[in-house]
């Protein structure tokens, strides 16, 4: 018998590149781990008060009245918990959810069989909700208010179309970008919560509990060290957490400390505002090659090799809010604060000439 061939050895999943160090989305090597890092609890989630605070007493109502909870939907950056509350929420119900993704649903067809196999309370799931095309948003609206679908039975002027009655579930949504939502869509959703970016000492919290799950020793300088780098997302905190651990366990003692943190993220290019290498190309571009702005998103798209989409949702939202950028009716301008980070002498500002007094 002819020996089989040796099966070629499995391609290693490469580590995160610079540029995605700090980034705020999923990347493809960590969904698995960070489903282990995820509170099972609602009281175990950290940050984001008023947020739990509001969902307690929807749930709590929710419970005593043994209705469905009503339609949520969480808009923010990305990056902040919103895949993770939806899946608390279902806990403390004690229900199933069914998760999917605006980009997923292409016709209405792949939402019957989600809706029709969910049971009373049930949650549906649906990331990226602004992603939705208008044909799927209007098959939702009856489902959404009197838990009704309408299937099309054939095409065509004399399609045949009947209507099937679901149970009474909830929807719970999440966009990083609330404005592209239709506003018939928005109007469905009995609660609507931001979240916002965490402040350092809640995202300490958050670093000293994944090492405590990790089982990495960090004292309390090293987990603040990673949590002000961390842009204010602790999906990044946990990623720097990991990429820290290795400098740790390889070039130090095993334990995170503020030296070894330090060390890590320079070596990383992750500097002490959490700016990686895109943000400073972003910032140097307007800056070096035109004179600090006002310029479109495109041209510096353009400029520093990046999409214009990934610079406006992932990036500039962090160096608006921290003083790095600003965004004027006539593009992106650098703050006297990215030239100074970076060296610069601010530019003078002339202010404009005093009005002439009128003759008449």
């Amino acid at each position: 018998m002819a020996s089989r061939p040796p099966r070629p050895p499995r391609p290693a999943v490469p580590a995160p590149t610079r540029a995605e160090i700090t980034t705020p989305e999923v990347l493809s090597e960590e969904s698995v781990i960070e489903l282990s890092l995820r509170p099972q609890r609602l009281v175990e989630f950290i940050g984001q008060e008023k947020v739990k605070s509001n969902l307690r007493i929807a749930i709590a109502a929710a419970l005593a009245r043994k209705e469905p909870l009503d339609h949520i939907l969480f808009h923010g950056p990305p990056g902040l918990g919103k895949t993770t509350l939806a899946e608390l929420i279902a806990r403390e119900l004690g229900v199933n959810i069914h998760t999917t993704s605006g980009p997923a649903i292409e016709k209405p067809g792949d939402l019957v069989g989600k809706l029709t196999n969910m049971r009373e309370g049930d949650i549906l799931f649906i990331d990226e909700i602004h992603r939705l095309r208008p044909v799927i948003e209007e098959f939702l609206y009856p489902a959404m208010e009197d838990y009704k679908i309408d299937i099309r039975l054939s095409e065509g002027p004399k399609a045949t179309t009947i209507t099937m009655p679901i149970e009474r579930f909830t929807l719970v949504g999440a966009t990083t970008r609330f404005g592209m939502l239709t506003s018939p869509m928005r109007a469905r959703f009995g609660i609507v919560e931001r979240l916002n970016y965490y402040p350092d000492d809640a995202l300490e919290l958050i670093v000293r509990r994944t090492a405590e799950v990790l089982q990495v020793p960090c004292d309390v300088d090293g987990a603040s060290e990673i949590a002000r780098r961390s842009r204010g997302t602790p999906r990044i905190a946990n990623r720097l957490l990991k990429r820290v651990r290795d400098f740790a366990q390889v070039e130090g003692e095993g334990r995170i400390t503020k030296a070894i943190a330090d060390e890590a993220l320079r070596r990383l290019d992750v500097d002490e505002f959490g700016l990686d290498d895109m943000d400073a190309r972003v910032l140097r571009a307007i800056i070096e090659k035109f004179d600090g702005g006002p310029v479109g998103i495109s041209t510096i798209a353009a400029a520093v090799g990046e999409d214009a989409g990934t610079i406006e949702e992932v990036y500039e939202p962090f160096l608006v809010q921290h003083g790095f950028l600003q965004r004027t009716p006539r593009g992106r301008v650098a703050t006297g604060q990215a030239y100074r980070h970076f060296g610069y002498t601010p530019p003078v500002v002339t202010p404009p000439p005093a009005p002439q007094p009128s003759l008449f």
